[in-house]
């Protein structure tokens, strides 16, 4: 797994979480330019869950099973959307704090999948 990305997509989430942890904080649902950080987390755990299937396809095989790895990379890719859904729903603070513990998931999902490939020594 290319690990760069793996950190890139956890420390973006970590980052989210702050932000929007933020916002709940001062009692603000999320807001338009949230939303633009989700995007952002949501296009790298995208570009994560491309990289990661070019790599079964050539051949590269996870040390913890494919299909754990597969359903981990499609976990990724859809927790923050999903969170942003519910925060549309909610429009108040706890809109916010769901898209923190939607964020600090995806971060910890990052910690896993970086397990399953083999600690990064795939690639």
């Amino acid at each position: 797994m290319l690990t760069p990305l793996t950190v890139a997509v956890a420390v973006a989430a970590l980052a989210l979480a702050a932000w929007c942890g933020h916002a709940a904080y001062r009692d603000q649902p999320t807001k338009d330019w949230h939303f633009l950080g989700m995007a952002v987390v949501t296009v790298l755990a995208l570009a994560q869950l491309v990289v990661g299937v070019v790599q079964l396809v050539r051949g590269e095989r996870p040390a913890g099973g494919t299909g754990v790895f597969v359903a981990y990379l499609v976990g990724v890719a859809c927790c923050v959307p999903v969170v942003g859904l519910i925060s549309l729903t909610e429009r108040t603070r706890w809109g916010s704090l769901t898209v923190v513990a939607g964020a600090v998931v995806t971060a910890a999902l990052q910690a896993r999948l970086h397990d399953v490939w083999g600690g990064g020594g795939g690639a």
